[in-house]
């Protein structure tokens, strides 16, 4: 128990200032990523430091119908992603990972996403109502696939605590790994929707709905949705090197936490480069698109229950 508490007590901010360090740092190398391959210069790997700290020190203006909800969603977001560091290993055993279960890790998922309808309703301009009818359309069809993963790998060990689920669980069956393999390409099809990058940028949507439900934000607000955002990127990278692809985990430091961050910089460099190449879908487009990896996730979800 004494070890538990002390793991918990020293891993929990050692994740938290992790993310909170690199995910500027990754989405610095996505805007140089993609202004390479657009044949522009593109801004400084550090810019994303400088405009954090830009939108911290402005005037907090409040324009919307409700101040108080803005204010409130904006914490809460920003608390359900440092919460969610935890949860996730960041090259080492998630310091909560025996303490919690698949459920928590869905319900402060959820949560993070809630928060932007949450922005968009207290704006409560036209685009932001717009761009939050297009995010909750897309959280309808997304967190279930991401339900399906957890719950594949949670029947292959006949656990929900995330120490099991982490770790290739949906690899973990007696014989060829049907399940785990149709959940690996479900994720990886949808995980630039997950992150919110183009092509599945639609709720924000700068040239249509001029950043849709943070329209009416700025300064602090702003600023902290838009690091909450950052460091999601970070945490959905890592789960997805933690479900799908934990190879070498068990290695020891530094390797071991060299090997996953290097998994997740591929990550988040595939993504910069997929956003850099492809034009946004409109909403009906995304919503046909993922109805049909829900169906694939139902398949295989239906061959994890039958032991495959």
């Amino acid at each position: 128990m004494t070890d538990g508490l002390l793991r918990a007590a020293v891993g929990v901010p050692l994740n938290a200032a992790a993310a909170l360090l690199v995910a500027p740092l990754f989405q610095g190398a996505m805007r140089r990523l993609t202004a390479i391959v657009q044949s522009r210069r593109g801004p400084p790997i550090r810019q994303a430091y400088f405009d954090l700290l830009k939108l911290l020190g402005k005037e907090d203006i409040e324009s919307g119908e409700s101040g108080v909800m803005q204010r409130f969603a904006a914490y809460l977001a920003f608390a359900c992603t440092l919460a969610l560091t935890s949860l996730v290993p960041m090259g080492f055993p998630a310091p909560l990972g025996a303490g919690a279960d698949a459920v928590a890790l869905i319900y402060l998922l959820t949560l993070a996403g809630m928060c932007t309808l949450l922005a968009g309703l207290a704006a409560g301009s036209t685009y932001s109502l717009l761009g939050v009818s297009r995010e909750m359309m897309a959280m309808v069809a997304l967190e279930p696939l991401f339900v399906v993963a957890l719950v594949v790998g949670a029947l292959h060990r006949r656990s929900l605590r995330l120490d099991a689920v982490f770790g290739g669980s949906v690899y973990d069956v007696g014989g060829f790994p049907w399940s785990g393999l149709v959940m690996l390409a479900v994720m990886a099809l949808s995980f630039q929707a997950f992150v919110q990058r183009a092509p599945f940028d639609i709720a924000e949507a700068e040239t249509e709905l001029m950043d849709g439900p943070l329209m009416e934000y700025s300064g602090p607000k702003l600023a902290l949705f838009k690091y909450a955002q950052m460091v999601r990127l970070v945490v959905h990278a890592a789960l997805f090197v933690a479900i799908f692809a934990p190879w070498g985990s068990g290695l020891g430091a530094p390797l071991g936490w060299l090997l996953f961050w290097a998994k997740v910089s591929l990550l988040v460099l595939l993504v910069a480069l997929v956003a850099a190449t492809h034009a946004r879908y409109r909403i009906d487009q995304a919503i046909r698109y993922f109805a049909g990896l829900l169906a694939a996730a139902a398949v295989a979800l239906a061959l994890a229950a039958c032991g495959h």
